[in-house]
């Protein structure tokens, strides 16, 4: 219930990313892929239509699925039985995005953008090294797509805070929703990043009225309340 917001959805977890985010949590995934067993595309299929007077459809997630050269095809086989798909996605391929969305394969995409779109900031949120024109370009790309997207941003004491929050939302300028994800120091890919604490959740509330698209009804709510005791 939380993967693709509004909506009740199967998740599907693909093996194999090409960035190494510090804060991963599904490092297992990305580190070692083939410690996974496989699972056949008709037992995922079956495991959906099974559940789908209740289910609204299904999240690709990783890892990072637009990595897979077979993604079409899969995607192909949810939708040829009538599933609705939203991708997970680190926006590093937009020639998959753009194929994908050309072949009417997708009703939603969340993109993670990492940190501003400068080289060497960007390349340390991704742990490798990042060409931010290729993360640009998906970000165009979604934009002018149609469907139901959404930017997110997972914020990091010390690494991501409010001043590259404010970077990223002036790049990516007018989008239709933008989250703020907190950082949680459990299991993560750098080990010394679980030693870090936790933003407080008054200052998560504050960045998620500051920068979220559009703003969550409850802090709307509660900044009119604001007003409202202080102009009586």
């Amino acid at each position: 219930m939380l993967d693709w917001p509004g909506k009740i959805t199967a998740v599907v977890f693909l093996a194999g990313c090409n960035f190494r985010c510090p804060f991963c949590h599904n490092h297992g995934l990305v580190l070692s892929p083939y410690q996974y067993p496989l699972v056949a595309v008709d037992d995922v299929l079956s495991s959906v239509t099974g559940r789908i007077a209740w289910v609204d459809g299904i999240t690709v997630t990783g890892g990072e699925p637009s990595l897979s050269a077979d993604l079409p095809t899969l995607l192909r086989v949810f939708k040829d039985a009538g599933v609705a798909i939203k991708l997970d996605t680190n926006g590093s391929n937009p020639a998959m995005l753009e194929e994908l969305l050309t072949e009417g394969l997708l009703d939603a995409v969340a993109m993670d953008v990492k940190a501003p779109l400068v080289e060497d900031e960007y390349s340390a949120m991704a742990g490798t090294r990042v060409n931010p024109r290729v993360i640009e370009t998906s970000i165009s790309i979604l934009k002018h797509s149609g469907i139901d997207v959404t930017f997110r941003t997972t914020v990091v004491p010390r690494l991501v805070e409010e001043r590259e929050v404010a970077a990223i939302r002036q790049a990516l300028g007018d989008v239709p929703r933008y989250v703020i994800q907190p950082f949680r120091n459990v299991d993560t890919l750098d080990r010394d990043l679980m030693q870090f604490d936790e933003f407080e959740p008054e200052r998560i509330e504050a960045m998620r009225m500051q920068f979220e698209v559009p703003v969550p009804a409850a802090w709307r709510k509660r900044a009119f309340d604001d007003v409202a005791l202080a102009f009586p």
